[in-house]
């Protein structure tokens, strides 16, 4: 099995200069794979600036850079690639917007059937979640940690673990096969600060 990875999911809302001091101190805490902006509710104009913001930060530290449900600003920003969920454009349309060369993620819920769908299509990786309660986002479906084990013994695809993942039950997951641990809440809110928390969470996932 392969070492399982922590993938960082932004805060929806955030003071920009706030959160880049906060993003710095975490990449300093251990091993990130790559950093999503999530920012739901943002107008464009906000997300755009984020990106261009954080985006460097990440780059600079060899993270690689998602931006979340909009691959319209990904190509402009050029971020390295877009997460999608299955409310969002079709996979083939996103494709072509971005390229070959670029990332897309594809939200599958806790359905076998729309992952091995996203996989056939040339996703380069698939989410899978909830597994733990989250107030993150709005939870409309609940996924158990044994989809992850279906999925490693069968695909090569990627699998990303997803929704109230903290330091507490990142192994969880990580046992079950993930290979990320997306954590937003779990970082951002820890009681000791972001770069403990990715500190923490990678100490977990490395004695799975």
């Amino acid at each position: 099995m392969t070492d399982t990875r922590l993938y960082l999911i932004t805060p929806s809302k955030f003071d920009l200069d706030t959160f880049s001091a906060q993003l710095k101190d975490a990449l300093e805490g251990g091993d990130v794979a790559s950093v999503q902006l999530r920012m739901k509710e943002s107008y464009d104009e906000e997300i755009i600036k984020a990106a261009r913001t954080l985006m460097p930060i990440c780059h600079a530290r060899d993270v690689a850079f998602i931006i979340n449900d909009r691959p319209d600003i990904a190509v402009k920003v050029n971020a390295d690639g877009v997460h999608i969920g299955q409310e969002d454009q079709s996979y083939k349309e996103t494709r072509e917007m971005l390229g070959d060369d670029k990332i897309i993620g594809v939200t599958c819920k806790s359905s076998k059937h729309l992952a091995m769908t996203a996989g056939e299509q040339g996703a380069d990786y698939i989410a899978f979640g909830s597994f733990f309660p989250t107030t993150t986002k709005i939870t409309t479906s609940m996924a158990k940690p044994e989809i992850l084990t279906w999925w490693q013994e069968l695909f090569e695809i990627p699998c990303v673990a997803i929704g109230g993942i903290t330091e507490d039950n990142a192994d969880i997951v990580a046992k079950a096969g993930a290979d990320f641990v997306a954590v937003c809440a779990g970082v951002w809110d820890h009681e000791m600060g972001a770069k403990e928390a990715v500190k923490k969470i990678n100490q977990v996932i490395s004695e799975v």
